[in-house]
């Protein structure tokens, strides 16, 4: 395939944006089945970007039933250097108000130990470090981005991902924020990680659409007022993606991210299954190409 380094994972509609030409739909095979959905590739200023619907066209994958490993997957053997994650979020905080775009800085893993989360094991054992969960780099251009495209954006703050589907009981909202979190969503996680694993740069853009059930005089959330306010910031969403391939040349490069596996693995190559080093191959060949 076609390096594809720049991809967005999100609703279905974000890749009907303006300007996007060459529309073709790849179908990926990996070893941990089949990604949400078909991957949407196009041309945007001058370079091939990926969209793939993360709970598939149509919405019919729960956050737990999201395939996260076969998504980063597929993208990594396209190439994909770069993830800007499109996700909603309910805030945890007065001064994120519904409509503003969040770029965390900070990750909780609060689901419940039911998704696959790590390509390793069965014989490799890789130790990540994920002090920085999202890139700082991606991040902050794609902050620049989002205030391009006429957007209210945070930059920083801890987003906690739950298991879902259901939302949170006004217990555990007010829980989370004495923890100190202020974003709550259900997909962030394993999926940063993941791509923490595939040595791919990852920044989620969070649109906050609620207050979650905290909030005294705010009605509790609902999923088709998410679903709304999801809706009416897609052209929001749009803009601040074609503004950052646009500036690609400014702000992409050799980032932390990208050598994510360099001190990580942890075991001996000459013990590593075959298998495992077949099928990890696009992760893990350029560190045990001498094991």
């Amino acid at each position: 395939m076609t390096d594809i380094e720049i991809a967005v994972i999100g609703g279905s509609g974000l890749y009907g944006m303006v300007g996007l030409t060459g529309v073709e739909e790849k179908r990926v095979v990996t070893p941990f089945g089949d990604p949400s959905d078909a991957i949407i590739t196009g041309d945007l200023h001058g370079r091939r970007v990926a969209f793939l619907p993360r709970h598939g066209r149509g919405h019919t994958l729960s956050p737990s039933e999201v395939p996260y490993r076969a998504n980063i997957f597929a993208l990594k053997t396209m190439g994909v250097k770069y993830i800007v994650a499109v996700s909603a979020c309910g805030s945890l905080r007065e001064e994120f108000a519904p409509g503003h775009i969040v770029i965390p800085d900070q990750l909780v893993d609060h689901t419940k130990g039911i998704r696959a989360h790590t390509f390793f094991g069965g014989g490799l054992v890789a130790h990540i470090p994920v002090a920085h969960p999202f890139s700082p780099e991606l991040s902050a251009a794609l902050a620049t981005a989002v205030r391009a495209a006429n957007g209210t954006v945070h930059e920083g703050g801890n987003y906690i991902t739950i298991e879902g589907p259901r939302f949170s009981t006004k217990a555990e909202s007010l829980t989370y924020r004495q923890w100190g979190m202020e974003v709550i969503g259900m997909t962030t996680s394993p999926e940063a990680f993941l791509a923490a694993e595939a040595e791919i740069a990852y920044a989620c853009m969070a649109h906050v659409t609620d207050y979650d059930v905290w909030h005294e005089t705010e009605a509790p959330v609902t999923a088709a007022h998410v679903f709304r306010v999801v809706h009416q910031n897609t052209q929001l969403a749009q803009a601040a993606i074609a503004h950052l391939v646009h500036t690609a040349d400014v702000w992409a490069g050799d980032f932390a991210a990208h050598h994510t596996l360099a001190t990580a693995i942890s075991t001996d190559p000459a013990r590593i299954p075959v298998e495992v080093k077949t099928r990890l191959a696009p992760l893990v060949s350029k560190y045990l190409n001498n094991g």
